[in-house]
């Protein structure tokens, strides 16, 4: 689902001089809720590993660098975060979707004093990867388990300052965490100038994304998209970065577009003209309507 480039902004060596103890990880799949995970270890690193859940790459984390992120949208995402906790003392981020946690892990790293909340629907998905992989307790990472979307319906309003989706049903995510009702919850529970991410998996014409973008510029004041130029150009099958904020000057930050552009595998920021040009003639995705009954709709 995610192609792999080491984050440059990870610093920490990846060995060590007192031979650490190899984790005592599974072999083979391992049942949970929602169907199977796998940890499959990196060759050469026995610290290392990919997180498979039904078969599909899910995260990648290393035991002596919690820094690292190896999946191209993280690395984007993480950036982005980058930003806000420049200018936020307090940061606290909300991550739906969790799986292995890597993103949260390292933002972690990153940012010791943040506080981060992870919604996972697998109990047990969420229960093995702080058994697994040594994630940081709360309060800089709890762990909730539900449905992504009701829980962020239970969260107090203007409490998080970065929400970042990450929720995958196969290689998609599922239609009601796109629509323009679940942007508003989600615009919702951010504190004035926070800022939504979104994972969208897509392929050739992009049609999702152009809607999803549709979707987030009729919820927020800003928008854009972070894509390598081949996808852009619709090439090929992959993962886009989906921005969305009211802060003004959030996506026009010079360090946000130099960094974007100096990872492992460098990405373009379109906002503005470019990012309503992708979008097109896209209308935004909304949930169904309810079906009327006309015996009921005729009462009375």
């Amino acid at each position: 689902m995610a192609a792999r480039r080491r984050d440059p902004s990870s610093r920490r060596p990846l060995t060590s001089r007192s031979a650490p103890t190899v984790p005592d990880w599974p072999d083979g799949p391992v049942a949970v809720a929602t169907g199977t995970v796998e940890v499959v270890r990196e060759p050469g690193r026995p610290r290392a590993a990919t997180l498979l859940v039904n078969g599909v790459p899910s995260s990648f984390v290393d035991l002596d660098d919690p820094g690292l992120l190896d999946f191209e949208y993280m690395q984007q995402a993480a950036a982005v975060v980058d930003v806000v906790a420049a200018r936020r003392a307090d940061l606290a981020v909300l991550h739906l979707g969790a799986g292995g946690c890597a993103l949260a892990r390292a933002l972690a790293h990153r940012h010791p004093a943040a506080r981060q909340l992870a919604v996972e629907l697998d109990g047990e998905l969420a229960r093995l990867a702080r058994v697994w992989f040594d994630l940081p307790r709360a309060p800089q990472l709890r762990l909730r388990t539900g449905e992504a979307r009701e829980e962020l319906t239970r969260l107090p309003d203007a409490t998080y300052d970065v929400v970042a989706r990450d929720v995958f049903a196969g290689d998609r995510t599922p239609e009601h965490l796109t629509t323009l009702e679940f942007v508003h919850e989600v615009r919702r529970v951010l504190r004035p100038g926070g800022v939504y991410v979104a994972n969208c998996a897509d392929r050739p014409p992009l049609a999702l994304a152009r809607a999803e973008l549709a979707t987030l510029a009729a919820a927020f004041t800003r928008v854009g998209v972070v894509a390598e130029p081949a996808q852009l150009r619709g090439r090929r099958y992959g993962n886009l970065l989906l921005i969305a904020t009211d802060d003004p000057d959030l996506l026009d930050d010079a360090g946000l577009a130099r960094t974007l552009r100096s990872l492992p595998v460098p990405a373009r920021l379109l906002t503005g003209e470019e990012a309503r040009t992708l979008a097109g003639a896209a209308a935004p995705l909304r949930d169904p309507q309810p079906l009327v009954d006309p015996v009921d709709e005729h009462a009375g």
